[in-house]
């Protein structure tokens, strides 16, 4: 009998369906290849269900999505709903009640891909954030006195648990040891200005490094880190930070990895459900016009294989990627690939074997 996953597919808003699309399609033809048997199963979240129903994420499907062995989510994000509606309702909802912990973020350079830093390759633009994603600014604890009125003053209180922070800081940890290159973990933090919260991150980085000797450790403030990004990303094996300085410096770094178009995000929870999701929008502007860049979304795929332990079939989506990254597409960006959004999945289909 081959191993069986139950996937729970959101296609969400957008282009969030096209994308989801070519992933299914690409995980299906891994899965044939590797003897496994995913089984997919849709639930319809996002902008127009919450304008039809009213509805969020309703309790019963919040039940579902428990019950599953991870989530893959196409995208969140609606043109005629508030912004951070669906954002908060959903995916920070998901986060908090499936406990992921890790928001887990490879940047990675493939051959054939342009970025913007003169004189820099793939050789020295492979490293992985690692970021905290449940406890920080993002915990929303806070509030408004005196609203509406000139001596108005809002609070956003930062939320930093030692549990919180060694279990995020040994995800870190062993992800260096594990990565086998550089074995480098650097703290990405504010410890001179910020002083409650990284006291405790640096204290308690300090500890936890001597159970991993072998694991060379730095500091560095986050806007340190920002700059060496740019100019030597290479210095970066791994990088452990909070929820507020992680969702920065990450999207620095899918700039310099080529772009949104493909770069790939994971919410893990390493004893729970996990959710794997492509890093751009809903793209509302190229919706159903079959031009988006779908392979931000079929790399969280190989992301998904990856993290239940199916490193064959992972690594053979990503390999895909990079043969037609390299031989097919003339760019990332929507509507200039010189392929469409379906040609493009049925090119990674076709270079697995």
């Amino acid at each position: 009998m081959p191993k069986s996953y139950a996937i729970a597919v959101i296609p969400g808003d957008g282009t969030g369906g096209e994308v989801i699309r070519e992933g299914k399609k690409v995980l299906s033809a891994a899965a044939s290849l590797h003897g496994l048997a995913l089984d997919f199963v849709e639930f319809e979240l996002g902008g127009d269900y919450y304008l039809r129903t009213g509805e969020i994420l309703p309790d019963s499907v919040l039940t579902d999505l428990k019950r599953v062995n991870a989530i893959y989510l196409g995208a969140i994000g609606h043109p005629e709903v508030t912004p951070g509606i669906l954002e908060k309702g959903i995916i920070l909802r998901l986060r908090f009640e499936l406990d992921q912990y890790v928001n887990l973020r490879p940047v990675k350079l493939y051959p054939g891909v342009e970025t913007p830093l003169k004189d820099k390759g793939p050789e020295q633009i492979d490293f992985l954030v690692v970021r905290e994603n449940t406890e920080g600014f993002y915990v929303g604890s806070g509030g408004f006195f005196k609203k509406d009125t000139p001596d108005e003053m809002a609070i956003q209180e930062s939320i930093n648990t030692r549990k919180g922070i060694d279990r995020l800081l040994s995800y870190a940890f062993k992800a260096a040891r594990a990565r086998g290159k550089a074995k480098k973990l650097t703290l990405c933090g504010k410890n001179n200005v910020l002083t409650y919260a990284w006291d405790l991150w640096t204290r308690r980085f300090s500890e936890l490094s001597k159970e991993y000797p072998d694991v060379t450790t730095n500091y560095a403030h986050v806007d340190a880190v920002c700059m060496w990004m740019v100019k030597n990303p290479e210095w970066f094996d791994v990088i452990a930070t909070d929820n507020m300085f992680g969702d920065i410096i990450t999207d620095l770094g899918a700039m310099i990895q080529g772009g949104m178009g493909i770069a790939a995000g994971a919410n893990i929870n390493p004893d729970g459900v996990s959710m794997f999701e492509p890093i751009g929008g809903s793209a509302p502007k190229y919706t159903g016009k079959n031009v988006i860049n779908p392979l931000a979304c079929i790399l969280a795929g190989s992301l998904m294989l990856e993290t239940l332990g199916q490193l064959a079939a992972a690594r053979s989506i990503e390999n895909a990627v990079v043969k037609v990254v390299s031989n097919d597409l003339k760019s990332l960006e929507a509507g200039r690939m010189g392929h469409s959004t379906s040609e493009v999945g049925d090119l990674v289909a076709k270079n697995l074997a």
